[in-house]
């Protein structure tokens, strides 16, 4: 039988794959399919199972998704985000349920590791003043409270969520010491000469205090391990805090046990004075260091998204606005589109806008990672968060909050350090057969001990069983990922190479050919005319009013450059009628009752239109210089063509260079002819290109390539390069192109030419490698690290882990593959 229900609070496709693993663990269904975009679940049954069979066994999960009847209205009331100093916006730092983030802050329902919150895309406001005796008074500016008539003073920022953990764990962690270090004391007097404590109280009376100094760090501090063990267990979502609850659970209870009923003990537990061993000081210290190790972890985890904090920092809470003639100070959030904006020299640019007055150098280093300050003048575009340098100048406000180049790369940075490489499935494919395998070796170790070692066989037994269970770390395994795409893809943010996801990464560290495109990729997107001439017959006023009036209704770069020459010209652009534009090739219409075509030979053939040798001889000496040619024809007759000329970037030969040093063959593909396509090769070295490609022309070589098996990326800037984008192993978009081609690509390069490919291949590779380094440390740390608390090297060295060096070693396993991660933030990516 087969069914199909509604799922509610699905947001990832770890959220999916949760959902079709909890009804298929339901008795009786046979096969679940779920589908994310659909918010649907087709469920075939062995039997028919009510809809409250379903719906019970979704609500014992933890209640996070719901599932109803197809098409019934379902009302979900939206929790408010709690919002600290980020978004309200918060996530497992080991993506345990792919992208899925929560509202509020606390533990991961799957591994238990506290949430961490994403930093906000929006810039903060200006510094507030309130009153130290009324802090409900809040102003904008210093001055006297109207209340009481005492000093405003600047007004505390709320700190993160990630500070309060790091502050809350700071402080259990100094109780947990308070209380541990006496039990410690205790429990080691035995190894002085002749313990001076046992002078003061006897060893039973010791015991009892132990215990007692046990509670506040067994219930208060550390309280928490054993609430995710035993969430863990109730979920079977096994993880760290479920061997850690175990093995020191297991060490705390014997010890109370064993103090409350010592005479259920045989005699090799107990002690010359006739009381039993007992592990209070390995429970503490177990459960102590494994704090501070969360602690640790904490602190590290700021350090992850510095460079999104960075970014964060480059805007600036203030700006100068004038009105009327006028100019005043306005905080940030204040500012609308369409504002008129002062920026005097040294001052970091508020928001995305256009200069409309003056001119100066602006220093974009910190979004485009190019260290060479760009002129800008009149017309120009500057981003929030670059740095003005010595002019001043006025501009008007385009894009403010959210809408800034800044905000959307931090957008960005936050929703790719959340994605999932694809090497993340083998680490989590292990991770989930991990802790049932310790347990299991754990009480293999018990087992083994009791029968082969030597007296006092269950003390060993149990000190070695626990040992077992407290090294094991999966909770590296799990960080070894995640950590690295986390560092790098802030790393690529502050270099001006934007990474979508985490698969991207991963991707782009594989490809062996790369394709390209010629205008907006290769040469600077800013072509303009060099040339106009007009066949005998023709006005080349007329020519040139045609090519400029059909131009203006078309988008492409070599169209807004014909209509800006016109313009200066002094063109008086004409009506046209049944305009068309045929993408790659040109456009077509009707003025004044004649029908125009402007484009490449391709549309001139297309349309019908003979081109004499003549003119062919004429307009193929500027195509062989690197030139673009346009025909125009007037009723199916030529009547000119138009030169237009794209500078070749000063980035391009080089990249191509460093590319091809690499193993990478670079292949050009461009829609001009293969006269104009060859002397861009030339000029660059390049031994593969391709003229007189069309859209469908691009993606087929993509396709042609993968079929190969080659691993490709491509590069490109406009609406024809989106297919070739998409179609790609790995797409890459200029940023200074079409938002349709920055949509289809899984890279954007701000800066926009071919030495950010360097960079973004650089750090691909540069990630991986981390990656595959913080997997192997966490392998061998557990590889090794097992058999040696098992006891392997007792019978030949007589040596024995102890459940605190475990702890120990446990702990500084995470931190290890999050310093390692760290790391990542020095590396150059860009030779």
């Amino acid at each position: 039988m087969k069914q199909t229900y509604r799922i509610h609070g699905m947001s990832c496709n770890g959220c999916r794959a949760h959902v079709e693993e909890t009804l298929s663990n339901i008795e009786g269904v046979a096969k679940v399919s779920v589908d994310l975009e659909k918010a649907e679940a087709v469920v075939e049954m062995d039997d028919q199972l009510s809809l409250a069979d379903l719906q019970e066994a979704m609500q014992k999960d933890g209640g996070h998704y719901s599932i109803h009847e197809l098409g019934a209205h379902h009302h979900e009331v939206e929790k408010p985000r709690k919002v600290e100093n980020g978004n309200g916006v918060f996530y497992c730092p080991m993506h345990c349920e792919g992208d899925k983030t929560y509202t509020e802050p606390g533990d991961c329902p799957v591994c238990g590791m506290d949430l961490v919150e994403e930093v906000s895309a929006v810039p903060s406001s200006a510094q507030e003043y309130t009153c130290p005796m009324h802090p409900e008074v809040v102003r904008d500016a210093p001055g006297d409270c109207p209340i009481c008539g005492m000093d405003l003073v600047p007004k505390q920022a709320d700190i993160s969520a990630e500070e309060k953990t790091y502050t809350k764990l700071l402080h259990k962690f100094k109780v947990a010491v308070a209380f541990t270090l006496p039990i410690f004391i205790i429990a080691m007097s035995d190894m002085i000469p002749g313990n001076p404590l046992q002078d003061v109280l006897g060893r039973k009376y010791w015991n009892w205090i132990q215990f007692g100094l046990s509670i506040p760090v067994v219930f208060y501090a550390t309280w928490m391990f054993f609430e995710r063990a035993y969430r863990s267990v109730k979920t079977w979502n096994l993880n760290m805090f479920t061997l850690i609850g175990i093995g020191a659970g297991v060490a705390w209870l014997f010890s109370v046990f064993a103090i409350l009923v010592p005479d259920f003990f045989p005699p090799q537990f107990k002690t010359d004075q006739g009381t039993v061993h007992v592990y209070f000081e390995a429970a503490t210290v177990i459960l102590t260091l494994v704090l501070f190790g969360q602690l640790l972890e904490a602190r590290a985890h700021s350090k992850t998204n510095s460079a999104v904090k960075e970014l964060l920092k480059l805007a600036p809470n203030k700006a100068v606005r004038i009105v009327e003639g006028k100019e005043e100070t306005i905080a940030i959030d204040q500012i609308v589109k369409g504002d008129l904006l002062r920026v005097k020299p040294g001052d970091k640019i508020p928001v995305d806008g256009i200069i409309t007055e003056g001119e100066s150098v602006v220093d974009e280093s910190m979004i485009t990672g190019e260290p060479v300050p760009v002129q800008k003048e009149e017309g120009a575009t500057v981003h929030s968060g670059t740095i003005n340098g010595k002019g001043s100048f006025v501009m008007k406000a385009e894009k403010v909050g959210a809408e800034t180049l800044l905000s959307q790369i931090i957008d960005m940075v936050n929703k790719a350090s959340r994605s999932q490489a694809p090497i993340q499935k083998l680490a989590d494919k292990i991770s989930g057969y991990f802790v049932p395998t310790v347990v299991f070796v754990s009480v293999a170790t018990f087992i083994v001990w009791v029968i082969f070692g030597p007296e006092p066989v269950y003390v060993y037994a149990l000190v070695n069983a626990i040992a077992v269970l407290i090294i094991a770390c999966p909770c590296a395994l799990g960080l070894a990922t995640p950590m690295s795409v986390m560092v790098g893809v802030g790393k690529g943010a502050q270099s001006g190479v934007l990474i979508k996801n985490a698969e991207a990464l991963e991707r782009m560290a594989k490809i062996d050919t790369l394709v390209i495109d010629k205008t907006g990729t290769i040469t600077e997107g800013r072509p303009s005319v060099e040339g106009l001439y007009a066949v005998a017959g023709f006005d080349s006023n007329k020519v040139l009013q045609y090519i400029v009036s059909l131009n203006q209704y078309s988008g492409h770069p070599l169209a807004d450059a014909t209509v800006q020459y016109g313009k200066a010209q002094g063109v008086a652009v004409l009506k046209v009628l049944d305009f068309d534009s045929v993408t790659g090739k040109g456009v077509r219409g009707k003025i004044g009752g004649e029908s125009v075509v402007l484009g490449n030979g391709q549309m001139m053939v297309g349309s019908g239109v003979l081109i004499s040798e003549a003119l062919k001889s004429e307009v193929e000496v500027y195509q062989k210089q690197g030139k673009t040619v346009s025909y125009l024809a007037v009723n199916d007759k030529a009547a000119g063509y138009v030169v237009i000329g794209d500078k070749i970037k000063e980035t391009s030969k080089k990249a191509i260079q460093k590319l091809q040093d690499s193993g990478i063959a670079v292949v050009m593909l461009t829609g001009d002819d293969r006269n104009t396509a060859k002397a861009v090769a030339d000029a660059l070295n390049l031994a593969d290109f391709k003229a007189g490609m069309l859209p469908q022309d691009k993606l087929a070589e993509v396709g042609r390539l993968q079929a190969q098996g080659k691993k490709v990326a491509v590069a490109g800037d406009g609406i024809n390069d989106a297919p070739a984008l998409a179609q790609g192993d790995v797409g890459i978009a200029m940023g200074t192109g079409t938002d349709v081609a920055i949509e289809s690509a899984a890279i954007t390069l701000v800066k926009g030419d071919l030495h950010g490919i360097v960079k973004a291949y650089g750090l691909s590779r540069v990630v991986m490698e981390n990656i595959k380094q913080n997997l192997f440390f966490a392998l061998i740390y557990n590889t090794v690290g097992i058999p040696i608390a098992a006891g392997v090297l007792y019978p030949v060295f007589g040596l024995l882990l102890s459940p605190m060096i475990a702890a120990l070693a446990m702990s500084f396993s995470s931190v290890s593959v999050i310093a390692n991660a760290l790391r990542l933030r020095t590396k150059k990516i860009d030779e």
